[in-house]
């Protein structure tokens, strides 16, 4: 019986503007990644419990509606799940930036694409240290 775990091949889009959501998709679709996306923090919670072994790298927007904000989500994905890649972004701009967790990339708004390939790319080639 094989109980290795899969090797992580999902980019997990979090972004509540449905036209960025579906550009970001339509960008990571060009990778090996698989893509899944939601609208808010706690789904992405949702999903990350259901399929967190599986998932690469989040790419989320900092702002986002519901209790928790992009920060709050990359500090948990960040302690229960240490090897996820993840990327923040926003427009506006935001005080303590440079307080981010070490796991967490900041990429600004408006992003090129190829910044967030490169991302990508990383998530797949160099995953995070599961040890801080």
């Amino acid at each position: 019986m094989n109980t290795m775990q899969p090797e992580p091949h999902i980019a997990l889009i979090v972004e509540d503007d449905p036209d960025v959501r579906e550009l970001a998709t339509a960008l990571l679709e060009e990778t090996v990644l698989d893509v899944m996306q939601v609208d808010s923090a706690e789904a992405a919670l949702s999903c990350l419990q259901n399929r967190g072994g599986e998932v690469a790298m989040i790419f989320a927007d900092i702002r986002l509606p519901g209790t928790m904000d992009g920060v709050q989500l990359a500090r948990a994905a960040c302690t229960l799940w240490p090897t996820i890649r993840i990327v923040l972004t926003s427009e506006a701009t935001i005080d303590g930036l440079d307080e981010l967790p070490d796991c967490v990339t900041f990429i600004p708004k408006p992003w090129r694409g190829l910044d967030v390939l490169v991302e990508a790319d990383k998530a797949l080639r160099e995953p995070q240290s599961p040890v801080a």
